[in-house]
């Protein structure tokens, strides 16, 4: 996976850094079959403004593509750590909602091919 990582009115410090590639890389369990090669993920961390001492301070941004398909998320907070924590479990939410309507959409095709074909009603399709 390529990953760009972008700062905007702040400075990453290596403990961020860490803790973005670390959450980045747990998603990896959802693209098992993806090349490694397509996807690429562009982080973009900072502050909002700078005058601001109160309020949602901290953003994260992070555009996912994965083989032409573009998952997205962006989450404002108080904390840097918390706005990463909630922009990774909506990517997470977007891949797997992908992921299940590709499964249904399959088995919609498989029962109606089984359908045109008199199979069995019995029969199962498995991906």
């Amino acid at each position: 996976m390529k990953s760009v990582i972008k700062s905007k009115n702040f400075e990453i410090t290596s403990s961020v850094e860490n803790y973005l590639q670390k959450k980045i890389d747990s998603l990896k369990k959802f693209f098992g079959d993806f090349n490694e090669e397509l996807i690429k993920a562009e982080i973009e961390v900072g502050r909002s403004t700078r005058h601001h001492k109160t309020g949602d301070v901290f953003r994260a941004e992070i555009n996912l593509s994965i083989g032409g398909q573009l998952f997205r998320a962006e989450s404002e907070r108080d904390d840097i750590f918390v706005a990463i924590d909630e922009v990774r479990d909506d990517l997470e939410r977007e891949i797997q909602k992908f992921k299940t309507k590709k499964e249904t959409v399959f088995i919609r095709g498989a029962r109606s091919i089984a359908k045109q074909f008199k199979i069995s009603p019995l029969a199962r399709f498995k991906k």
